[in-house]
């Protein structure tokens, strides 16, 4: 199948607005579109056309991700960081769409509310792609699979565990695409973490037409038991006030992914995790947890994230990959 353009004209918000066969069509084009890259193949399908980034909230490997994929795409590339753009303050969200679209030929936005993706959208001539909103992270997701299934050969039949808090754009997204794409999918967090319930019971639908399940869990030995991939991500955002720092360390503790979590898994299980994480004290922030908090460590431990399951990594750079096969199929 000839991969390029075949969403053409489409936008990127999330995975809910996807089939199955289309999310695998991308990651399928993403192999492709890596293969190339590996060996020095030139792959210029966009080649003369311009992109718009807008980051209102900034970011090392989605940033780093789009503008590789654009340049190797043969593209050109406009950054505007969170003081770069008046979108929402001097021009409305309408406004910005309509301006940008007609002087590039793809958006992506980083920020905050869906709503403010999706409208976007709405108003702009060009396709728009969701960097990362509060509710969606479906670039990431599609990094996230590509990995899985170069390393266990398949995405259907995977036992899929996040670890810690689910209610948000990674447990949201994660669970959406396990449920497209046949993944049992296990949150295990305390009850006040659990994703929407609205959400979950869409997500279920999906997941018993693909044969899949979604399940929520408490216990973490139960929701480890023979998981093929161990999820986790931060606990808190950069900017959350102090008390919820605590709240959430102290609520979350028992979820971290360690040893002996691990050892719960499969035997040939990995560790995902899609970045930054605090390991270990080697950053401001994680000096600063240390001396706020007393702990040296907070949702996975150094030893895991080091460790051979470890796959963060591979995981990692294959969000440029992805995110070529999602600009290259939508121009």
């Amino acid at each position: 199948m000839n991969y390029a353009g075949f969403m053409k004209g489409r936008d990127f918000l999330k995975l809910l607005d996807l089939t199955s066969e289309e999310i695998a069509n991308l990651i399928a084009f993403a192999e492709e579109l890596k293969a190339k890259k590996k060996c020095g193949e030139t792959h210029k399908l966009c080649e003369g056309k311009n992109i718009a980034l807008i980051f209102e909230k900034t970011s090392t490997r989605t940033r780093c991700s789009f503008e590789v994929a654009a340049y190797d795409l043969g593209m050109h590339v406009t950054y505007l960081d969170p003081s770069g753009s008046q979108i929402g303050k001097k021009e409305s969200i309408a406004d910005t769409a309509r301006v940008l679209s007609s002087i590039y030929d793809g958006i992506e936005y980083r920020g905050f509310g869906q709503s403010i993706v999706e409208e976007l959208a709405e108003y702009s001539k060009v396709p728009v792609w969701n960097g990362l909103t509060n509710e969606f992270h479906p670039t990431q997701i599609l990094a996230d699979f590509l990995t899985i299934k170069e390393h266990f050969g398949k995405l259907r039949g995977i036992k899929f565990v996040y670890m810690g808090d689910a209610r948000y754009n990674m447990g949201n997204s994660l669970m959406v695409g396990c449920a497209k794409m046949g993944l049992d999918f296990v949150a295990c967090a305390p009850k006040k973490y659990f994703p929407d319930a609205a959400l979950v019971d869409e997500c279920k639908r999906i997941a018993k037409d693909n044969g899949c399940t979604i399940t929520l869990e408490e216990d973490v030995k139960s929701a480890l038991a023979d998981a093929d991939v161990v999820y986790t991500d931060v606990w808190v955002s950069m900017g959350e006030p102090a008390e919820v720092w605590e709240e959430r360390i102290k609520d979350l503790s028992p979820y971290q992914v360690n040893s002996t979590a691990m050892s719960y898994a499969s035997r040939d299980a990995v560790f995902m995790h899609c970045l930054p994480s605090f390991h270990d004290l080697k950053t401001k922030v994680g000096k600063e947890i240390a001396d706020k908090f007393g702990i040296t460590e907070m949702e996975v431990t150094d030893e895991v994230f080091e460790s051979k399951q470890s796959i963060v990594f591979e995981e990692a750079e294959n969000r440029m990959h992805t995110i070529k096969a999602v600009m290259a199929a939508t121009l």
